[in-house]
């Protein structure tokens, strides 16, 4: 079955064709799906991982989490099998020669960690290059659990857990996509693959949803970064990389670990808008370029607006960047808003950005609201 044209409905589902050789991606069933333009909740930046599976004989569970997209090597066997890029189970079988087929209720699970809590809207299970072993369906639970939990606490018979994702057929060598409309805080996610099989890659897209009490705790911080509850709306060019890893967590380790633009031919500028995680008094700015060497922005501007209508002032004037350098600035004042801007000139792009500050008494008031509707 191929994609539908509205991509929030694409499935997939049967069997791909044998890997016939040259390009594997080339018959890969994929969709664009609205929901992937949020930032990935299971992303290993941010500090998901999987912290439990309960089968991993074939291929480890720690690979559903890989950023980059799963890799086959036709020739790649182990001593137990073809080495796969995913998480892979052995195949179930039934209780005697009479019932040698799995059960409809036999299941293979992993227990997956956010990286930071927040309300889920899609869910990604990609089979790449599981063609014949996929699972003949998935399904996802999603619970939320304060603290660190170990995997026994999870299990146990105490946590609620959501269906995010009812049992569903999918299909093998694709993006197998899936709304979630439950508008709930979670913080750790429960992937089931029915009975058995392979899955390459997870992502999990929503919004971060922090703990209040735990930015009033720090006073100052970044009030804009990706796990405090910032998030990247728009951008004027997402050539050659998501203009959401400009607030991912820690410095930028290589080239694509940022934001680059492709090479403009007019006379206009690039550009990046953020929702901050609530209203905030910003103090200090940081504009980093690492790594961007000879592609790095040439100027750069910072704005902010209060409300979604309000007008952008300027809060840092156009500034002449250094390629792979560290950039920081004091406001001679607090800069008050709800929404920040980079613009940089005329094109290029920058690794991170970090806007310093705390939330107002109406900022935090809102966000602890939230909090607390979300289930926090």
């Amino acid at each position: 079955m191929t994609a539908q044209q509205d991509p929030s409905r694409a499935r997939f589902t049967g069997d791909a064709n044998p890997y016939g050789g040259g390009d594997p991606y080339a018959d890969y069933r994929t969709a664009d799906f609205p929901f992937t333009r949020y930032a990935n909740l299971a992303d290993r930046r941010l500090g998901a991982g999987v912290i439990a599976a309960n089968d991993e004989f074939f291929a480890e569970r720690e690979n559903l989490l890989v950023p980059e997209r799963a890799e086959f090597d036709p020739e790649h066997f182990g001593h137990k099998g073809k080495v796969m890029d995913g998480w892979e189970t052995r195949r179930r079988r039934g209780v005697s020669a009479e019932h040698p087929w799995p059960t409809a209720d036999d299941h293979d699970w992993a227990l997956v960690r956010l990286g930071a809590p927040g309300v889920i809207r899609g869910i990604v299970v990609d089979t790449a290059h599981f063609r014949g072993n996929y699972p003949q369906a998935v399904s996802a639970e999603a619970a939320s659990v304060p603290g660190s939990p170990s995997p026994e606490e999870l299990l146990g018979g105490d946590v609620k857990w959501t269906t995010l994702v009812p049992r569903t057929a999918v299909g093998g060598h694709a993006a197998n996509g899936f709304d979630v409309t439950a508008e709930q805080r979670f913080t750790h996610l429960r992937l089931n693959q029915h009975p058995d099989g392979g899955i390459a890659r997870l992502r999990v897209y929503g919004e971060v949803v922090p703990d209040p009490r735990w930015l009033q705790a720090l006073g100052t911080f970044d009030v804009v970064a990706l796990e405090n509850g910032g998030l990247a709306e728009d951008a004027s060019n997402l050539f050659y990389s998501p203009a959401t890893n400009t607030i991912q967590p820690g410095r930028s380790r290589k080239m694509d670990d940022g934001w680059e633009t492709r090479r403009r031919r007019d006379q206009g500028n690039d550009w990046i808008s953020y929702r901050l995680v609530g209203r905030s008094e910003i103090r200090a700015i940081e504009i980093d370029t690492a790594y961007l060497k000879g592609n790095s922005a040439g100027w750069a501007s910072v704005s902010v607006r209060d409300g979604e209508s309000g007008e952008w002032t300027e809060v840092l004037p156009r500034t002449r960047m250094q390629p792979d350098t560290n950039h920081r600035f004091v406001l001679p004042r607090p800069a008050v808003g709800t929404h920040a801007r980079v613009d940089i000139y005329p094109d290029g792009g920058i690794s991170r950005l970090r806007l310093f500050g705390s939330l107002t008494e109406d900022g935090a008031q809102r966000l602890a609201a939230r909090h607390q509707e979300l289930g926090g």
